[in-house]
């Protein structure tokens, strides 16, 4: 099997170099990428419907013969039309044929036939235009594949290309599931799994290839995953010598949560004793205090001599995270320095000199932080705020700047605790689950547009008192007209309903300064009410925004919705979230009462997968996992199952040695070659 990846498909009889080139913008370069290149679905010629049984619309299969002479016209621009009758012995339906100059000799009149395709119906009744057809009593399989194609490459070029390549499959195929694998969880071998996946004779057939094929790909994925942890399990971290935890929790104007000193403990011990770099992600909801724990790494490392690197995804969230750091620190002799883009020339070569002398502790930046003229004396950490907005090549090129240097990631983007193993099996994980005391819960709204005024005038109130608003929009263009555009609608806002009001409008395609400029004077109380797109969902802490108000809710997914709540309830005031959704759909309805339920991110996560797929976690690939061909990242059982076979390999073998596991080394390398760098 390894070697059909060596063959490329162009030497496909039919292919040739112009179709190859077709063939690789949908990811296909060889043979044996043909081959795990899987139907996205299957026309079903098992179950011929009766012809008095169709309606318009309805896809499907029937069975019959030709009832009347097929009749031929011509039609402008020298086209062809073929009527013809099919009857199934009890009814009769028209089928129309157009531009096919031989189908009145590739019907025969004595023959039956099986003809699949979209009935349509006009005022003479139901008829099918062009269907697929094959002879009743043809030996081929019932489920036709179809695939996901690419303009100008056809499904039947794909169909020719796949028989093509079953052919060329050896009698015995090196499996990368070994033998005592697949006896133990009654899974079927790869040959027999490849050929029915593409062409099944029944559905028990397709069931069990697909069962196979799903198990395999979560397998090789989380050995994948497993693999990366160990490769920096070989690294040689510079470990603290003193623990100062204690005296950091002492510099704090507040008493931490028990989630916080449990992750702050978890950091110190990783720091302390392990005889490898700290790899650890500390996940929690939004406003459960992440960066007094990351403050706390910081100060662990300061004092024990060596530097630390924060990097955050934007300026103004860097600027934040600088603020907090040299307030926290400013009776220490820790020196914090702050390194962005948009510094001045002058600035940023001081800070760099500063940084390279080690007259700086720590610094915080955004990908300023990476570039090469960046250089550190001794980091010994690196931290990654808000770790879906970084690839896992970033990360790499943070770790890069110091010796093995321990490493910090931090997410306020909750997901679900089943899913954590393969998100970020490469990491230890501290969940932070307690709010800090004093926080107030945020009470969420769900109305519709005949309720806007009113929720305008709640607004009003807010201001009135000094507050601050957000109003959030799912589009920038006026591309859907029945959307709000950021600009527009508030152009609108400004001169009408707020025209009392300074009012702010951000979105994504302004140039970053201007974006700065306008959270700066949001921060600040110049603005007092911000008309803006999904850029605010990590953004400052404006503990006077006591609003936030989102239009078209049913546009975002849950876990979304959760972060821009989070915007708000940052200070003392009662803080409200208010849901704008003209709706219809009672399942759309039923994803957005959750958010009026309950204010836990990791529920909110679990009932986003449940409710939308895991789309709304992996639609971007923004955690870096490589690209699945077949299987579902929330189908819980198949995941759990391939938990139990990783363990059962390693328990074996810890390192994937010897010669019956030589098939799943090459199939972990293969899928992860080309994500982001993950792996060489």
């Amino acid at each position: 099997m390894a070697s059909l990846f060596e063959i490329p498909i162009r030497t496909l009889k039919g292919v040739g170099e112009k179709k190859a080139e077709l063939f690789h913008k949908i990811g296909i370069r060889s043979v044996g990428d043909l081959l795990y290149y899987f139907p996205r679905s299957y026309e079903d010629w098992s179950h011929p419907v009766m012809i008095s049984d169709v309606k318009g619309g309805d896809v499907c299969c029937i069975r019959g013969k030709l009832s009347a002479t097929m009749r031929e016209s011509r039609l402008p621009g020298n086209r062809i039309m073929v009527r013809a009758e099919v009857s199934d012995g009890y009814d009769a339906m028209r089928l129309v044929f157009f531009n096919n100059k031989y189908i009145t000799q590739m019907l025969k009149y004595d023959t039956e036939y099986l003809f699949y395709g979209k009935a349509t119906k006009d005022f003479s009744g139901v008829q099918m235009i062009s269907p697929e057809f094959i002879r009743a009593d043809s030996n081929v399989s019932s489920f036709r594949p179809v695939y996901s194609l690419t303009a100008g490459l056809t499904n039947k070029a794909v169909q020719n290309a796949v028989s093509q390549a079953l052919s060329m499959l050896p009698e015995k195929v090196a499996d990368p599931l070994p033998e005592y694998i697949r006896k133990k969880y009654n899974l079927c071998d790869l040959r027999r799994s490849i050929i029915n996946i593409h062409t099944p004779q029944t559905s028990v057939d397709y069931e069990k290839a697909r069962h196979r094929l799903v198990i395999e790909e979560l397998l090789v994925l989380s050995l994948g995953i497993r693999s990366l942890k160990n490769q920096h399990k070989e690294a040689r971290g510079t470990n603290i010598s003193v623990d100062y935890t204690d005296e950091f929790v002492s510099l704090l104007p507040f008493k931490p949560t028990n989630a916080q000193q449990r992750a702050m403990n978890d950091c110190s011990n990783d720091m302390l004793n392990g005889k490898v770099p700290m790899n650890r992600l500390v996940q929690g909801d939004v406003g459960s205090g992440k960066t007094a724990i990351a403050a706390c790494a910081c100060y662990n490392m300061a004092k024990n001599g060596m530097q630390s690197a924060f990097m955050a995804p934007t300026e103004i969230l860097a600027e934040q995270h600088f603020a907090t750091l040299q307030k926290l620190f400013k009776d220490t002799n820790i020196s914090v320095g702050l390194l962005t883009g948009s510094l001045t020339a002058s600035k940023k070569k001081k800070i760099r000199e500063q940084l390279e002398n080690g007259d700086i502790d720590i610094v915080v930046g955004t990908h300023a932080l990476i570039t090469e003229k960046t250089v550190f004396k001794s980091l010994g950490l690196a931290i990654t705020d808000e770790q879906h907005r970084f690839g896992v090549a970033q990360r790499s090129r943070l770790l890069a700047k110091g010796k093995d240097p321990h490493l910090l990631v931090m997410s306020a983007t909750p997901i679900p605790r089943t899913l954590a193993l393969i998100v970020y099996g490469d990491l230890d994980i501290s969940i932070v689950d307690e709010v800090p005391p004093g926080r107030q819960p945020i009470d969420t709204l769900l109305i519709n547009s005949d309720k806007r005024a009113r929720a305008f005038k709640f607004i009003k109130d807010q201001l009135d008192k000094g507050n601050r608003a957000y109003i959030v929009c799912p589009l920038v263009d006026e591309d859907e007209s029945e959307l709000a555009a950021a600009e527009e609608y508030g152009a609108e806002l400004m001169l009408q309903e707020f025209s009392d009001y300074p009012v702010g409008i951000i979105h994504g395609k302004m140039k970053h300064k201007d974006k700065d400029k306008t959270m700066r004077e949001f921060a600040s109380g110049e603005k007092q009410l911000l008309v803006a797109t999904t850029v605010i969902e990590v953004g400052v802490d404006v503990p006077s925004a006591t609003i936030m108000m989102i239009e078209n809710a049913e546009r975002f997914g849950l876990s979304q919705l959760h972060q821009l709540r989070g915007r708000v309830g940052r200070g003392t005031d009662k803080s409200y979230c208010i849901l704008v959704s003209d709706s219809t759909s009672e399942n759309t309805m039923e994803r957005l009462r959750v958010m009026t339920s309950t204010t836990d991110g990791f529920k909110i996560a679990d009932e986003d997968l449940r409710l939308r797929g895991p789309g709304d976690f992996f639609g971007e690939r923004q955690h870096g996992l490589p690209e699945l061909k077949i299987a579902d990242i929330s189908d819980m059982s198949s995941l759990y199952l391939s938990q139990d076979i990783a363990q059962d390999i390693l328990d074996d073998s810890p390192d994937l040695s010897g010669d019956i596991y030589k098939g799943l080394r090459s199939a972990i390398r293969r899928l992860f070659e080309k994500s982001n760098g993950t792996m060489n």
